[in-house]
């Protein structure tokens, strides 16, 4: 794994790179970093393909201003790491709130998009009632580690799954500014992700992005888009299932490649 910086503007954005091939370009959570895709970009590293993580503005290595952003001023900063580290149109892929800018990305710049994958897809279906409050709380760093992690499992992790392994890498103030992007965008501008094909992954226990807004998608979208539903998987997904999850989005990259191949291993549902 590498190291490398690329200049958007005001921003200076920290991006992590494995291997080589094909890039697919990796977006994380809302105040979360590169690092949560190491599992996962070592897997498709291994399968041949080039994965660059980039960490948003005021996460990690990454630096810019936090004030007015939209989504479109995230999905710009992604789109300079594609023109710079890519050269030209690059697979995206996105978790949580990573999902509506890589979305916006698609949108706004088609020609730098190949195909897009979003894990944790949300933006339609609201979360589950009472997952508000354990959600913010993640963010809360001067809490005791025991009530932290409690609430990470309750807001991210599946039933069973240990999530004191996300104790860390939480990012309050880019996490707030985040969220002012979202709300500042409207949904249209993004929720269809352009034209590219699309794979959509969602845990059957994610209580933030419940597994609906992946079949709304597909139904607002049509046959470009795939939806595989995960068992014993949540909102985290990533440390969750890292096996089914590049056994999957490794699929569905080979299926863009001018070969073709197989669809994805899983259960794709065709909408609700």
């Amino acid at each position: 794994m590498e190291k490398l910086y690329v200049k958007a503007g005001e921003a200076t954005l920290e991006v992590l790179a494995w291997g080589s091939g094909e890039a697919l370009v990796m977006v994380p959570s809302s105040g979360r970093g590169a690092t949560d895709f190491t599992a996962l970009a070592e897997r498709l590293a291994r399968d041949g393909f080039r994965p660059l993580a980039v960490s948003l503005r005021g996460i990690e290595g990454s630096t810019g201003p936090l004030k007015g952003l939209t989504l479109h001023t995230l999905a710009a900063d992604v789109g300079r790491v594609v023109e710079d580290l890519v050269g030209g149109p690059a697979h995206i892929l996105g978790h949580a709130l990573g999902n509506t800018v890589v979305r916006c990305l698609a949108a706004d710049r088609a020609d730098l998009v190949r195909s897009v994958v979003l894990v944790a897809a949300g933006g339609l279906v609201p979360p589950e009632a009472g997952v508000g409050p354990p959600f913010q709380r993640c963010f809360q760093l001067d809490l005791p580690a025991a009530q932290r992690v409690q609430a990470v499992r309750e807001a991210f992790f599946a039933s069973g799954n240990d999530a004191s392994v996300w104790l860390g890498g939480w990012w309050p103030e880019a996490h707030h500014a985040h969220g002012v992007a979202l709300r500042a965008t409207p949904r249209e501008d993004w929720w269809e992700a352009g034209t590219a094909p699309l794979l959509a992954i969602q845990g059957l226990e994610d209580r933030l992005a419940p597994p609906a807004n992946g079949h709304a998608l597909r139904l607002a979208a049509g046959d470009r888009v795939q939806v595989v539903d995960l068992p014993k998987a949540g909102h985290a997904l990533l440390p969750e299932q890292p096996e089914a999850i590049a056994a999957l989005v490794v699929a569905f990259l080979k299926r863009q490649s001018p070969k073709g191949g197989s669809p994805p291993r899983g259960k794709p549902t065709g909408g609700r």
